[in-house]
């Protein structure tokens, strides 16, 4: 196997923002601010969970796995980011750029895979209220958790794998941070495995969760109008709402940063903003959207702050 860093120096170049020297103080705080947000939002809701032994329940241990996704992808970017820009320096190890590339794919495939086993077990929960305790069992969840972990490595450990096969005769990526696609630009050999298995499972993901999610929204749908409880149904609808709104999210930045590969006259800002706001926005929301949306997670996080004011 030839190795992805044999054929040239053991450093790659990332594209930067191009900014002025006040451009680049606002950058890096920005970048700063967003991280030390995404560490405090996505660790408050995991030590909220952690704590409250009423939270240690199917819903809330599939729950659990999201913020530590997002600290996974935000932890793979932001550090080396903020690197760059406080040292104006845009240059990266290439085993460096390979382990972020390969956390930076880890987050995004377990985005969607979490966010679809959330999907199911709402669907169990709300259109078979009856069989819910039998079927999502604690036990239960915890091997789904530890499949859909184990999917992420193995399908995201044979794409980087796959590079790994490759030459390198390039050294300057356009991105400012390493994942698949801008790594094969570097390579000076015949890349159409690579592109058809990572087209493969992009595709197989976009069939099963997008297919998964629209099946069971719709059921919680059907099951809601057929209900003639109101505070059953309203609550229903505010699941739904809520994993909506994350997916569509995640679905949409996703969605432009792949497409955005494809169309060459994009304008490479536009791009690299893009690709960057896909580690910001879902991490930052995720865990404020479910803090405020789940009432029992929203009572939890508040009570410390009451015990503060009303010792």
């Amino acid at each position: 196997m030839v190795e992805f860093s044999s054929n040239s120096t053991g450093f790659l170049r990332q594209q930067g923002f191009d900014l002025p020297l006040e451009g680049m103080y606002a950058a890096f705080l920005f970048a700063t601010l967003s991280y030390l947000v995404i560490l405090f939002c996505n660790l408050s809701l995991m030590a909220t969970i952690i704590m409250n032994k009423s939270l240690h329940q199917p819903m809330y241990l599939l729950l659990f796995n999201l913020p530590v996704n997002d600290l996974i992808g935000s932890s793979a970017l932001f550090p080396q980011l903020i690197k760059n820009i406080l040292l104006d320096s845009g240059y990266i190890e290439v085993s460096n750029c390979i382990t972020q590339a390969f956390f930076i794919h880890m987050y995004a495939l377990g985005s969607i895979l979490i966010l679809t086993i959330m999907s199911y077990d709402r669907y169990i929960a709300i259109c078979s209220p009856l069989r819910y305790g039998a079927v999502m069992t604690n036990s239960h969840v915890m091997k789904i958790i530890v499949t859909v972990w184990l999917v992420d490595l193995f399908l995201v450990g044979a794409l980087i794998s796959l590079l790994l096969r490759l030459p390198r005769c390039r050294s300057f990526l356009t991105n400012p941070y390493c994942d698949n696609p801008s790594l094969l630009t570097l390579v000076c050999a015949d890349t159409t495995v690579n592109n058809i298995y990572g087209l493969f499972i992009t595709a197989i993901m976009q069939v099963l969760a997008v297919g998964t999610i629209l099946f069971t929204y719709l059921q919680i749908l059907l099951a809601c109008f057929k209900s003639k409880r109101p505070d059953t149904k309203s609550k229903a609808l505010q699941t739904c709402a809520t994993h909506l709104t994350v997916f569509l999210l995640l679905e949409c930045l996703g969605l432009f940063t792949i497409i955005s590969y494809r169309i060459k006259h994009l304008s490479p800002h536009l791009r690299r903003m893009i690709g960057v706001s896909t580690f910001i926005f879902p991490p930052t929301l995720n865990p404020i959207i479910y803090g405020l949306k789940t009432k029992e997670i929203r009572q939890k996080i508040k009570l410390p702050f009451r015990k503060m004011v009303y010792p």
